[in-house]
């Protein structure tokens, strides 16, 4: 029965991305088009100015031939066509990663084709909030079993307080109190971007790299695994009240041994859950946090693309996002249902 499941859950991906692709490119439809007719009426008018500057055109002859030229335009760009007809046909090139080219934004190479910008984007955001998440987990992991082992105590209590205190702080206000701290006052990391101006060569361009990594990361990191491990802390806790783990401590086995190789185990799918997640969010990034620290990351395209109003890309972000992260949650779903046993996959109740 588990290919039955895999099956319907892999369908249920692709319609729920096809009805997402569908109302994005319905709300962003207008703006579009407008877009569109304002790059035909440019284009159109350097073609006027060309052929005016010959002397072979009469004004008359200029003004029926620019309106034969906006006419071949807007059936070139499908503009004479009802409007469902036309946001059908955008949706349905977005979902084939037909995205075009941008109005305004370019890529390093100075390319304005859309799936490269995107390309050149992704890899930088998943540097910055894929290492935080990494770290978060690890850190989570650590301190939230630490936690559950003496519930109540000192640490436990001490790392509860921190956890209210930090937990709740948006990341871009922590984000300016770090940059003000660190930049302008020890003055030990930069205030932003991804490398130096300019960026040096060799071995050098990765420290470089990794030297403009850190406070962000850092600020990441500070703020979520106060939370993360909160939360592994209360997992781990109400396994180790299990009548299994009495058993096993009944039987003389070391705690250590209870605690990963029991406790930790049983806790590993809730836990894997909030892991993949998170890495799942990291792909789109993070609109503030990264124009604070000027990341050139997906979230910074994604707000540079709604300032300039350059629709493909924004549409192109928006369905890249979204296809990885229904993806994510889809492969997420078919694992849990593999590895936990308690599930019962394609049954009826």
């Amino acid at each position: 029965m588990y290919w039955k499941y895999v099956i319907k859950r892999v369908i249920n991906g692709i319609v729920i991305y096809i009805i997402l692709i569908f109302i994005f490119s319905a709300l962003f439809n207008m703006q579009m088009e407008q877009t569109v007719r304002a790059q035909i009426d440019e284009v159109v008018k350097g073609e006027v100015m060309a052929q005016s500057t010959s002397g072979k055109w009469t004004p008359e002859q200029l003004m029926n031939w620019s309106k034969e030229r906006k006419v071949y335009y807007t059936e070139l760009y499908n503009l004479n066509k009802p409007v469902f007809e036309r946001i059908v046909t955008r949706a349905v090139d977005t979902i084939l990663f037909r995205y075009g080219k941008s109005t305004i934004i370019k890529s390093a190479f100075g390319e304005r084709d859309v799936v490269k910008i995107i390309f050149e984007t992704v890899p930088r955001t998943l540097l910055l909030f894929g290492t935080a998440a990494i770290i978060d987990v690890i850190l989570g992991i650590l301190i939230g079993i630490k936690k559950a082992q003496k519930p109540g105590k000192g640490f436990d209590k001490g790392t509860s307080i921190a956890t209210m205190i930090v937990f709740g702080m948006p990341s871009w206000w922590l984000g300016m109190l770090m940059i003000m701290f660190f930049v302008y006052i020890i003055k030990v990391f930069p205030s932003g971007g991804m490398h130096s101006t300019p960026p040096p060569a060799g071995f050098m361009y990765h420290l470089d790299t990794l030297w403009h990594l850190t406070l962000p990361v850092l600020t990441l990191v500070i703020i979520g695994f106060w939370g993360r491990a909160f939360l592994i802390r209360n997992i781990v806790l109400s396994v180790l009240q299990d009548d299994y783990i009495m058993s096993a401590r009944a039987r003389g086995i070391p705690e250590r041994k209870v605690l990963f190789g029991h406790a930790l185990r049983t806790a590993a799918p809730p836990i894997v859950t909030m892991a993949l997640l998170s890495l799942l969010v990291s792909v789109s990034g993070g609109i503030l946090f990264e124009s604070i620290f000027s990341w050139p990351g997906m979230g910074n395209l994604y707000w540079i693309s709604v300032e300039q109003s350059d629709i493909p890309v924004l549409m192109g972000d928006l369905s890249f996002s979204t296809g990885l992260y229904i993806c994510g949650l889809v492969i997420l779903d078919l694992i849990y249902g593999f590895l936990d046993p308690r599930i019962k996959v394609g049954g009826k109740a």
